[in-house]
């Protein structure tokens, strides 16, 4: 189709939702190779600084200001580089250093939609696998999709909650997720740490990055059932002042420093189950209150359950036996991860999401 010239300069992309996440997906040669000049396309393409993001493709939520960015990988028995970023609709930044396991679950489609990988790939049997290094944090998974008679499936029965209907799913594998950013699973050594905050006095957290650094709070500790809505909790100012001085406080204690201009550690607080479940979550990320968890969080939180010691011991009621399914409960319905635990180590972590194409096509960013 041809279309008239203008003063807008035209960037191939495909909008794809992966798992609760949504935003544009791009190849990155059709990029600047500059970091600075990319980032400034990336803000043009999403819209942002802007609340509505009315002048581009975000959807006036961090969870629909996000960015994939794919290539052909060059390290030895890895066939795919996923660089993950994180914008906000009324910030001009692009964060590049945390990972992002929803937006994980649209990569492999957009990389067989692209050709960068043929369908059949790894696995073959109908489906398609992929090892994906995301880039942010060196994480490695294995990721499968299914590609009957050669070609992607989108449709199927598989269900997440945070996302209606069903579609095809998309499962993943991580390889190695303690301390992704943080210096280790468990940053300060300990499973429960005593955190001196201004104004709130001693509080109990547990500092854990198993693929997201994270502090880990009882809701009972700051006067919250944990069973509140999303919306609610987005109106307590009070609530999200406190979390924010604990999240400052957190910070250097989990070897990150300075995160006031940072989208981590996510804060979250957790209760009993209410609804059959592990433990029931309510998640900022990190200033908003999540509708439902994200992946790498689920997963960390999964991982605080079966750490003795932790903040959520006493309250996560934990399945037996070596592998574990944890069901994450989270404002919107729940999350399950499956742990193999060996003592005190988490060894495999693996979950389904799903993901789907919603627009092929070019944005149109200023010259």
């Amino acid at each position: 189709m041809e279309y008239a010239p203008s003063d807008l300069h035209a960037v191939p992309c495909m909008l794809m939702r992966g798992g609760t996440s949504r935003g544009p997906f791009f190849v990155e040669a059709d990029l600047p190779s500059d970091p600075a000049r990319r980032d400034k396309v990336l803000l043009a393409a999403l819209g942002s600084p802007d609340p509505r993001q009315i002048d581009g493709l975000g959807g006036a939520h961090p969870l629909t200001s996000k960015v994939g960015i794919v290539r052909r990988s060059t390290t030895p028995g890895v066939d795919l580089d996923f660089l993950f970023a994180q914008l906000q609709p009324d910030g001009d930044t692009v964060d590049v250093t945390p990972n992002c396991g929803n937006m994980l679950a649209a990569v492999l489609p957009f990389a067989l939609e692209r050709g960068l990988l043929p369908i059949g790939h790894g696995s073959g049997n109908g489906t398609t696998t992929a090892r994906i290094l995301t880039l942010n944090t060196g994480m490695q998974c294995d990721v499968t999709v299914p590609t009957p008679a050669g070609r992607l499936q989108y449709t199927g029965t598989a269900r997440i909650d945070g996302v209606p209907g069903t579609a095809a799913p998309v499962s993943i594998e991580f390889l190695d997720t303690a301390g992704s950013v943080c210096p280790a699973l468990l940053p300060t050594g300990r499973a429960l740490d005593l955190v001196d905050v201004a104004g709130l006095g001693t509080v109990e957290a547990t500092l854990i990055d198993n693929g997201m650094p994270m502090v880990l709070v009882r809701a009972a500790d700051f006067g919250i059932a944990g069973d509140e809505s999303a919306a609610y909790l987005n109106g307590h100012a009070v609530l999200k002042g406190k979390l924010e001085a604990l999240r400052l406080a957190c910070g250097p204690l989990m070897g990150l420093g300075d995160v006031k201009a940072r989208n981590y550690p996510k804060m979250c607080l957790v209760a009993p189950p209410a609804a059959g479940g592990t433990i029931a979550t309510r998640c900022f990320i990190p200033h908003v209150c999540h509708d439902a968890i994200g992946v790498l969080a689920a997963v960390t939180v999964a991982t605080a359950c079966v750490l003795d010691g932790s903040i959520a011991q006493g309250i996560a009621r934990v399945p037996g036996g070596r592998t574990k399914a944890v069901s994450v409960e989270h404002p919107t319905g729940e999350f399950s991860v499956e742990l193999d635990v060996d003592g005190q180590q988490v060894t495999r972590a693996a979950l389904l999401r799903t993901a789907r194409p919603i627009m092929r096509g070019e944005v149109l960013i200023p010259e």
